[in-house]
């Protein structure tokens, strides 16, 4: 039987193929706004749409909740949480970075996770208890799957490895970090390098629960820690926080709370 966690990882390839055929004619794909002024596109709908068949069909009793399609109702205590396009701002522009993210939450609490970047062909996954991977898409597979770790570095904030995203918008959240740490570009998605050992501290300045699920338990099994700003310790709405180490996310989050901001590089 088809555990979770492949399951998972094949809702989620199932999602990046159909995304990657709306990218490929990007140009004329219609775009438009939300209330809440972000972007979205029949792709996003469309995406959402397979992969809620291919979860539907295998998990026929689990809610699902999804940022385009809303929650469906469930009676297991098993909810499967899908962001379609994370990043759809990237997307309508031909940026390469956006990603397909589904995790499963059982009881309140995150079990599974996969993030793909489709357009890049990469793909990052953890079980609960399972470790974290990272791996390439090839056919609609993922292979060559291999461990990832944080970082074991101990760097002090001056020298602390940061990457923020968004990389051009609602950004004023993270300045306070921006100012002390080492602000690198990045390529993939920066909680994601955090994991993989790249970055040592990543903030994603706003976000709902579908931007975080996922991340929620692949960070923490790559030996990672995550925080809201606001202190909660589960996905939801509003800025987050991912470091390589306990430590290291105190003096983020007490930075990015005008606690220490005194302090330059």
């Amino acid at each position: 039987m088809e555990t979770d966690l492949e399951l998972a990882q094949r809702a989620a390839l199932t999602g990046a193929a159909e995304a990657l055929r709306h990218f490929a004619v990007i140009a004329d794909l219609p775009q438009e706004r939300k209330k809440d002024g972000s972007v979205v596109t029949v792709a996003d709908r469309a995406v959402e749409t397979v992969i809620r068949e291919v979860l539907t069909q295998a998990r026929p009793d689990d809610a699902i909740l999804g940022e385009e399609h809303g929650e469906s109702a469930g009676g297991t205590g098993r909810r499967w949480i899908i962001d379609p396009i994370d990043g759809t701002a990237l997307f309508v522009r031909g940026d390469d970075r956006w990603l397909v993210l589904i995790a499963l939450e059982v009881d309140g609490v995150v079990t599974a996770g996969v993030q793909i970047v489709p357009a890049q062909g990469l793909g990052w996954w953890a079980g609960r208890g399972q470790g974290a991977y990272r791996g390439r898409v090839v056919n609609d597979r993922l292979v060559d799957g291999e461990r990832i770790h944080v970082s074991s570095a101990r760097p002090e904030m001056s020298t602390a490895r940061l990457g923020v995203v968004p990389i051009d918008w609602g950004r004023e959240v993270a300045e306070p970090l921006i100012a002390v740490a080492a602000e690198e570009p990045w390529a993939v998605h920066p909680p994601l390098l955090v994991a993989q050992g790249d970055l040592d501290v990543a903030v994603q300045t706003s976000g709902q629960i579908w931007d975080f699920a996922a991340s929620s338990v692949i960070i923490p099994e790559a030996g990672g820690v995550f925080r809201g700003l606001d202190g909660q310790e589960r996905p939801g709405a509003g800025p987050f926080a991912f470091a390589s180490s306990a430590e290291l996310l105190e003096q983020a989050l007490d930075i990015l709370r005008g606690k220490n901001a005194h302090l330059t590089r």
